[in-house]
């Protein structure tokens, strides 16, 4: 517990100056992050991410994280992140070719959906920042209130299980425990930051997107469990000592940031 406690302090520590200086900063700090988390899905596989398909995935990554046109502005205006991206999957693909059929379409899917997981969701991790850093402290507390509220309930009332066969600490009342953490924790936000000067959508569409929020952010950490379940892992990466890897701390932001986007909240 002390050493995941220490862990937390000093990653809030570094963590909280680059979300507040946000631009090129917290670009390339969210860069390094993807490829990490790249690393980690490589590692639960056994796959050394020092290979040309490690390596092509972490570019892939790279390149959905950070804004390609004003870092290399020879580019065409129409050459976007995505078509980059999709160039790097043609790339991955065309080692089916020069592989003689040894390497298959199958084994290319892998690299290409690691990074597009992982790439979209810190992209929109940056995305949200580009919109204002409450916007992004939003996000991050929603996040944050369902984890703690999820543990929390779950530890002291949890009976019924959620998915054990997925995650087995998981439980129903833990579950309803973080949703209603979240709602509390946004309306509160949203009472000291009115929603009419960084959001769209009002105050109550807010508190009621919160709770799709926080179910998807659930949903995202039963994903990764899943993950670390086929591969038989504990946690994805040793990174942050008490916590586990980046994925482990990074799996429901890498599902709740992409859905707040696509629902018009940055």
């Amino acid at each position: 517990m002390r050493q995941r406690v220490i862990t937390a302090v000093v990653a809030l520590i570094i963590f909280i100056p680059i979300i507040w200086i946000g631009g090129l900063v917290l670009q390339l700090s969210a860069a390094v992050l993807a490829v990490v988390g790249v690393y980690e899905l490589f590692r639960m596989k056994g796959l050394t991410i020092a290979s040309l398909e490690g390596v092509l995935a972490s570019l892939g990554a790279i390149i959905l994280v950070l804004p390609v046109n004003d870092l290399l502005p020879f580019l065409p205006d129409k050459t976007d992140s995505f078509l980059l991206y999709y160039l790097i999957v043609l790339i991955i693909l065309g080692i089916c070719v020069f592989s003689k059929n040894t390497y298959s379409i199958d084994e290319a899917g892998f690299p290409v959906i690691v990074s597009l997981y992982v790439g979209v969701g810190f992209q929109n991790f940056v995305n949200a920042r580009m919109a204002g850093f409450e916007v992004l402290l939003f996000a991050l507390f929603v996040v944050w209130a369902t984890d703690i509220g999820a543990y929390m309930v779950g530890r002291k009332y949890g009976q019924r299980k959620l998915w054990p066969e997925v995650s087995p600490n998981k439980t129903i009342e833990g579950a309803l425990g973080g949703i209603i953490s979240a709602v509390v924790v946004a309306a509160i936000y949203l009472f000291i930051y009115p929603k009419a000067d960084f959001f769209s959508y009002s105050a109550v569409v807010m508190v009621l997107l919160t709770i799709v929020f926080s179910i998807v952010g659930q949903f995202g950490d039963l994903v990764e469990s899943s993950i670390k379940r086929h591969y038989g892992v504990k946690d994805s990466g040793t990174i942050l000592p008490g916590h586990g890897g980046i994925l482990d701390r990074f799996d429901s932001l890498l599902f709740v940031f992409p859905v707040m986007h696509i629902l018009g909240v940055f």
